[in-house]
């Protein structure tokens, strides 16, 4: 019989922690609705001599990250203001962690350096009976994975 996953072991988002540290402060970033980061490798073409095909070569790599928050905090809007005050655009860094204690896959966190906001809202006000919200996104430099999942039972097959 060919081993499936369960429903458990799909990892239920709302379950994340979000920090971000900002020249030495940790921020629980409790305010965070959506998060998503991507890393994208450079791919270049390689010429072969004798090959009609074109080759490939991983080369280099960029990161950016994007989400939506509510509108209740200032620390990244300060960032902006030093920016603009001083030149000085802070990096900062973001941990998210995802565990959800149903599933038997665990735990994994990515902890995203170097990270920049490429905007910011300053301010902001709807009328009605929304409540505010920010989209925001970035970049980063770099990432460290200190923990991941663990293999679900069945996946490897060797």
């Amino acid at each position: 019989m060919n081993a499936m996953m369960t429903a458990n072991d799909a990892v239920f988002g709302g379950l994340a922690e979000c920090y971000i540290t900002i020249e030495g402060r940790r921020y629980n970033f409790m305010s965070l609705t959506e998060f998503e980061s991507k890393w994208e490798v450079n791919i270049a073409d390689v010429p072969i001599m004798g090959r009609v095909g074109m080759g490939h070569k991983a080369a280099g790599g960029s990161g950016t990250w994007s989400g939506k928050a509510h509108y209740n905090q200032s620390y990244l809007r300060r960032m902006a203001d030093t920016y603009q005050k001083t030149g000085v655009m802070p990096y900062f860094e973001i941990q998210l962690s995802n565990e959800d204690p149903s599933s038997v896959v665990g735990r994994q966190t990515i902890i995203h350096r170097g990270c920049l906001c490429d905007s910011f809202i300053l301010a902001k006000m709807l009328s009605g009976e929304d409540v505010l919200e920010e989209d925001l996104s970035g970049t980063f430099e770099s990432w460290d994975m200190p923990e991941q999942f663990k293999d679900m039972p069945g996946v490897l097959t060797n």
